[in-house]
This record gives C-alpha cells, structure tokens and sequence, in this order.
C-alpha cells in the first residue's frame, strides 16, 4: 500500500505477490494487486487477479467492479456490464455502480436504461456528484431540453448548498447551458445571473460575456420578457433575486426504480 501511494506499482505488486505466497486466500490482496495491474495496464494480470479474489470470495464487489473497469478499458461493453451488474447486485445503494452501469448502457444505445441508472445513482446518495450531470447530457443529446436543464439546475443547488470549497468540473458546463436555456425562454433575469456566473471560468467566459451583450442589446430595443413560457424552475436565492421555491426535479419519475 505505500509502494502504491507512491505510484510505486510494480513494488506494490510485488509485495502484493509475497503477501499471497503466505497467504493466497488473502482476498485484499488480490483485489489490490488487481488494480495495480490496471495502473501498470497489464489488463490480462488485472483480469486474473479479480477472478482469483472472486475465487477466494464471490460476494466481493470490490473484484467484479474491476472486472467491469477492465473490460470496459478493453472495449467490450457486454461483458463490461456484466461485471458492472454483478458490483451492483452487491451494493445496490451504490452510486458509483449505477453510474458504471449508466456508462455502459448508454454506450450499448440503451438510454432509458442508462437514464434510469443515472437517476438512481442520484436518489441513493451520488458521492462523485456527477450522475444529474451526466443525466443532463443525456436530455440534451436526446433534445429533451427542459428535463436537462431541470437536471442542471439540481447539480447547481445540490454544489452550493453542501457548503464545500470544492472544485466542480462541470459547473462551467451548467451555467452555459442554463444561460443558453433561460435565452430562449426569454427569462432575461435568469439568463443574466447564468451568463454572468458564466464569465467566473476560463472555458465559458467569452461565451457569457458575448450572451450578456445580446440581452443587454435585446433588453434596450424593448423585447419583453417571456409571458407565455413559464421557468420550470428558478435558480437558487444566492445566485438570483428571485427567491420562488424550488419544485422537486423527477425527470421521468425514476427515483424508485433500480435497474
């Protein structure tokens, strides 16, 4: 373990070999010579290395999930949701198997089961804070703009109310798609607070600051806003001075439904 905390691996698996010639009924040990194997990128020793720890006890996820990590680094997506399934049967409360297994179906084009896992994934709790996100991307690929920006605008509030200093890759890509939205539904206030949010990061600030000018200009030629088209939804009190509560996002009611 401190050979791999190191970025050591081969030590580590050394180690890891020794520690099983003591003991090969060590299932740890198998489990983390595996995922030295996948830092080396020796996939076929990784692959043995979980079937041994499965040999050595068949109710560990730690073992099938990597199975599933592997093969989906191999592309082979069928075999690679197997694996997946089998981590999930085992700790269905887990975040992180249902958004393995949204990956892997979303890659065999079987949405609804991807956009199922992914909901889930949210509902039971999603450690990486990356399921509405990818859910999102999902609505947008398929067009369903309002259930993505739905999704959109849970990760943002579910971001700022943990109260965490934390780096949020994908926040960028919220707020532009967010200001693009609110663009079109002609809600200026809320398109202003996302493009201005916009402007706070690298890849999006030209974006924000360019949307900002078209509603500045579109504002002075007297376009209104949007009567006909309600918000789905509002931003959170801090980012908006509009402070209408939330309604519960359920983009199609799958909060119960486990894959």
């Amino acid at each position: 373990n401190y050979y791999s905390l190191r970025s050591q691996h081969e030590k580590a698996a050394l180690y890891f070999q020794r520690a099983l010639k003591l003991n090969p009924r060590y299932l740890g040990a198998w489990t983390l010579m595996g995922h030295e194997y996948m830092e080396m990128k020796n996939t076929s020793a990784a692959i043995q290395a979980y079937r041994h720890a499965i040999e050595v006890n068949k109710r560990d996820y730690r073992a099938w999930y990597g199975l599933g990590q592997t093969y989906e680094i191999l592309k082979m997506p069928f075999y690679c949701l197997y694996y997946y399934r089998r981590a999930h049967q085992l700790r269905p409360n887990d975040s992180r198997m249902l958004v393995a297994l949204g990956e892997c179906y979303e890659k065999l084009n079987q949405l609804v089961e991807a956009k199922k896992c992914y909901w889930r994934a949210y509902a039971v709790g999603d450690v990486e804070k990356m399921a509405l996100v990818k859910l999102a991307k999902l609505h947008e690929q398929l067009t369903e703009s309002e259930q993505a920006a739905q999704c959109y605008i849970k990760y943002i509030q579910d971001i700022y109310s943990c109260g965490e200093i934390v780096e949020h890759l994908e926040e960028s890509t919220a707020f532009r798609y967010l200001a693009q939205y609110y663009f079109k539904c002609k809600l200026w206030d809320e398109a202003s607070a996302c493009a201005q949010k916009c402007c706070a990061f690298n890849d999006t600030r030209e974006e924000g600051k360019a949307l900002l000018r078209q509603i500045l200009q579109l504002r002075n030629q007297g376009e209104t806003p949007s009567t006909e088209m309600p918000a789905p939804f509002f931003l959170p009190a801090s980012l908006s001075a509009n402070n209408t509560p939330t309604r519960r996002v359920s983009p199609l009611n799958l909060s119960s439904v486990t894959p």
